[in-house]
């Protein structure tokens, strides 16, 4: 068997897949059974177990390859372990594991017991979509015996909350139609599934949270969702107020930020420059508790401890914003969103933890603007891509309200490119390109920076350049400007040389347009779609380069203009114009929309086939007569 006419195409398939969470024993049981069905398949001969230290430990390895003839070969050895990642006492390890052996044909088979703390209990997430397409698939949990049914009354509930209130255990399910979780008389959850597809491998897919089939469980002292969001929401807005509470010596602070002539939107905007000066310590190097000690540093209680330390975190800065701006007299909000790039806000999933990040809603000139002074590098005005069209509560004269973030425009998120190239005879190209940013790619460049050297900067940069540019040319950036400062735009030096398009001994054929002549084109070759579309943001991108020919060279073809649109979604612009010298092409591409429907998925694929049909267009230039005989 080299294929399964279940999963077309597959590389390999689960046979079955098993995930058993016994909390009265305080241990979860994974077991597979994967049939390899070419030479990719074999990549999934490599098991990689992820397990939290020191509150568990992963035990009772056992695994096999079984080959098409009957040959059984076991592993044999001690599995690796390796740290993955630490931060202060806690650990995350991983223990990565070999089967030996492994054909195409064969079948994998392995076992593995995860132990956890005796004094712990356990909220099972389970991942029913997976990779690979799943022929069978077994879930159960065995929840500890204070939250099986049917426990006497009197025993109680061994959880309980920071307000003391007994916890129950729930779920919230993602499944397939017509399959559902079990439970039984004791209290086991149990799920049986078959022929599951495998996760949707789209480009530009939501968060894999969003749209994959999942059970997660968790305990909550909830009995629906009204009464628990009130709750909930209430206390999360008396904390807000209490750490960002605006008394005189966070007064004394944003006075001498300010002066007292400046309108609110000045002063909004020096507050801004202010806290985005400080440590961010979500951007910085993690510093261990002996430097904190030292530096005199601590947990913020209030904002004014995160304005003396000079350093907090995301939500500290952008709290400290938000009593700066209410010291002043300035109407604002917390906002609390779930991110996009995680997924989407869930009303009925009973905890506040799944919101992530804490942005500003402020009065100014009589309207709401949004803010995210906690994003280190971002602009005043802007936000970062995964905090625009997200889901959450946020704080209002009324008290707190479900509201969502508002998408950036296409017009906020801009690159412009502008080259001057020279082209030789033989078709070798050589000069400059320089890039300006504004938005979120110059976001991107400069958060990246914080966290890396200006030579990786570099590296990358130039990883992404050699995805554009055409092939046969080196595109490499010399220097950034501006990359330390985010209140302009980005500009990148680049220079590039090579080998552009093909000679022939009268013509040389080039590509008509500098850039995406040879990347692989967005959604071309994906005429159907099963998910939405997430472009993260909308941008629009433009280009303008200026070819100076070798001598005795002329224009023989050049592409016809081009316009194409999408209407109310995005536009394609493209044209060449030459003299006798010289050649310059421009492009424009604005992409207005962010999201887009699977219904809406056709009409997006017609129109990006004909932007990979103008961008695959030649250029076509001829030697002259005259220096063709003068040669001779």
């Amino acid at each position: 068997m080299t294929a399964d006419p279940k999963a077309p195409g597959a590389a390999a398939v689960y046979l079955n897949y098993s995930d058993e969470t016994d909390d009265e024993m305080h241990v979860r049981t994974i077991s597979a059974r994967i049939k390899v069905l070419t030479e990719k398949g074999k990549e999934y001969a490599t098991v990689d177990i992820y397990f939290a230290q020191p509150f568990m430990r992963v035990d009772d390895i056992k695994a096999r390859t079984i080959h098409s003839d009957g040959t059984v070969i076991p592993l044999d050895g001690k599995p690796d372990e390796l740290l993955a990642v630490k931060t202060g006492e806690n650990r995350v390890d991983h223990k990565v594991f070999n089967l030996p052996s492994v054909e195409v044909g064969s079948i994998i088979e392995y076992r593995y017991k995860l132990r956890n703390d005796d004094r712990g209990y356990t909220s099972p997430h389970w991942e029913i979509q997976h990779p690979l397409f799943v022929h069978q698939a077994h879930y159960s949990f065995i929840p500890f015996r204070d939250f099986q049914k049917n426990r006497d009354a009197a025993s109680g509930s061994y959880l309980v909350n920071s307000k003391g209130e007994p916890l129950r255990l729930v779920s919230v399910t993602k499944l397939p139609q017509g399959t559902e979780l079990k439970t039984d008389v004791k209290g086991t959850y149990s799920l049986d599934l078959s022929d599951i597809p495998a996760s949707p491998n789209e480009d530009f897919r939501p968060p894999d949270r969003t749209i994959q089939y999942r059970v997660e469980f968790y305990y909550t002292s909830a009995h629906n969702a009204k009464d628990f969001w009130n709750s909930e929401t209430s206390a999360w807005s008396k904390d807000v107020d209490h750490f960002a509470d605006h008394d005189n010596t966070l007064k004394g602070i944003a006075a001498s930020l300010v002066a007292s002539t400046d309108s609110d939107l000045v002063k909004a905007q020096k507050f801004y420059k202010a806290v985005q000066a400080l440590d961010n310590t979500d951007f910085s190097r993690v510093k261990s508790q002996s430097e904190l000690r030292q530096l005199g540093i601590h947990q913020a209680k209030r904002a004014e401890d995160t304005w003396n330390q000079k350093s907090g975190s995301r939500e500290d800065i952008t709290l400290l914003y938000l009593a700066l701006l209410r010291s002043s007299g300035i109407h604002a909000y917390d906002m609390k969103v779930v991110n996009r790039n995680q997924g989407t806000f869930d009303y009925t999933y009973f905890t506040m933890q799944q919101l992530d990040d804490d942005l500003v809603l402020a009065k100014i000139d009589g309207k709401e603007t949004l803010l995210d002074p906690g994003e280190k590098m971002c602009p005043f005005g802007l936000v970062n891509w995964m905090h625009s069209g997200a889901t959450g509560i946020r704080q209002s004269d009324a008290g707190p309200v479900t509201a969502t973030t508002p998408m950036s425009s296409y017009k906020d998120n801009t690159l412009s490119r502008s080259g001057d190239l020279t082209l030789d005879e033989t078709g070798s190209i050589s000069g400059t390109i320089n890039y300006a940013m504004n938005g979120q790619r110059a976001l991107h460049w400069r958060q990246l920076a914080l966290r890396n050297d200006v030579d990786e900067v570099k590296l990358q940069f130039d990883n992404e350049l050699n995805n554009s540019a055409p092939k046969g040319v080196e595109a490499h950036v010399d220097h950034f400007i501006n990359l330390d400062n985010p209140d302009t735009a980005l500009f990148a030096v680049v220079k590039v040389h090579g080998a552009y398009g093909n000679a022939t001994q009268k013509r040389l054929l080039l590509p008509g347009y500098f850039f995406n002549s040879r990347t692989s084109h967005t959604f071309v070759d994906q005429p159907t779609r099963q998910t939405p579309v997430d472009m993260s943001y909308a941008e629009q991108i433009s280009d303008k380069i200026l070819l100076h020919l070798p001598q005795h060279f002329k224009i023989e073809t050049a592409p016809p203009p081009t316009s194409e649109s999408w209407a109310g979604h995005a536009i394609l612009a493209a044209q060449i114009k030459a003299d006798d010298d010289t050649v310059a092409s421009t492009r424009t591409l604005a992409r207005a929309f962010t999201l887009a429907k699977p219904e809406e998925y056709q009409d997006l694929h017609n129109f990006y086939l004909k932007v990979a049909t103008s961008d695959q267009q030649q250029l076509t230039l001829v030697r002259s007569d005259s220096s063709v005989n003068t040669e001779k």
